[in-house]
């Protein structure tokens, strides 16, 4: 099927987002070209297959700023899902050369911002920058039951959960607390994670997988996980699952010294004996080029094996196949 293609911008089909995306059937495939600047727009796009393509990192800019704390009309607040930016829905989605952000601010004040809700079938991301504070990427789908009533308030409150499959290259995601979560199949290559400082003993949270549909879960490789500046020491944890049986793992991944000698961390308790989580690291390094000290770390934060570690970059190459193949 041939694509249909529509520019956005001063010069474009149409001035904003929303209004070429609003233009394309559900069952056809577009490529929306979006012209440098910054669209202060709050989108929610569901479509069948669809590109959204900016004029490069940092020269397209969508920006918004809902935050959970608002207070809306009806004296309710916002809360998490309906905060984001961006959402992203239907079946298969492309994003490149191009920047998402939530300037709600620091989550002390304004509670979880997301940038990008993703929840289409497959999702892939290139080039792409994605800032916020706390909540920044949340990866389809949510966890089965919440913790708090009206906790899943949003777009996808009462849907049957299934699977998502996503993959992000060479991108740039910047947050504070829990900045990557859900409960997709998702793959990290060649991105970069900058942890925001808050001036906190713990300034952050990288991760925060739930219960996984799938068999892969998050897997980050050959990326640089770094505190925004060097006065992080020790501050900042690679993960704690949102939900028990949450999975993670960071294979050939460079990091700096803001990385807490523990790793990662349990949801409630920062060090424990045990955890349902599969949490795992395969030849780390640090900005140097040197294995980190990694004897602190809790003793259910797994090492794994050449084995192990092929296993799952094999798992990841087949989903990147599989989602590029679609886009």
């Amino acid at each position: 099927m041939e694509k249909i293609r529509i520019s956005v911008g001063p010069l474009g089909d149409y001035r904003t987002i929303g209004e070429a995306a609003e233009a394309v059937p559900y069952m056809a495939s577009a490529v929306i070209d979006i012209a440098e600047g910054i669209y202060k727009e709050k989108l929610s796009i569901e479509k069948k297959d669809i590109t959204l393509r900016g004029a490069g990192m940092n020269k397209t800019v969508i920006s918004y700023d809902d935050c959970a704390e608002q207070l809306l009309e009806d004296n309710t607040k916002r809360g998490t899902f309906r905060s984001q930016t961006l959402f992203i829905g239907g079946e298969r989605v492309k994003v490149q050369d191009l920047t998402v952000e939530n300037t709600a601010g620091w989550g002390n004040g304004v509670g979880q911002a997301l940038a990008i809700y993703a929840d289409a079938d497959e999702v892939v991301m290139e080039n792409v920058s994605i800032r916020s504070r706390q909540d920044t990427l949340f990866m389809a789908p949510l966890p089965l039951t919440e913790r708090f009533k009206n906790g899943f308030f949003g777009p996808r409150m009462l849907t049957n959960r299934r699977n998502t499959r996503q993959f992000y290259k060479n991108c740039v995601i910047c947050g504070d607390v829990d900045f990557i979560f859900g409960g997709a199949d998702a793959v990290f290559d060649n991105c970069e994670i900058v942890v925001m400082d808050r001036k906190k003993d713990i300034n952050g949270y990288v991760t925060a997988p739930s219960e996984n549909l799938g068999e892969l879960g998050m897997v980050f490789r050959e990326c640089h996980i770094h505190g925004e500046n060097k006065d992080m020491e020790g501050t900042v944890l690679l993960g704690r699952p949102w939900r028990p049986t949450g999975k993670v793992a960071f294979i050939d991944c460079t990091y700096d010294n803001s990385i807490h000698p523990l790793r990662f961390s349990e949801w409630y308790e920062m060090k424990t004996m045990e955890s349902e989580a599969f949490f795992a690291e395969y030849n780390s390094r640090d900005e140097m080029g040197n294995e980190p000290d990694l004897s602190k770390r809790n003793k259910w934060v797994k090492l794994l094996s050449p084995e192990e570690a092929s296993k799952i970059r094999e798992a990841a190459d087949s989903l990147v196949m599989s989602v590029r193949r679609q886009n």
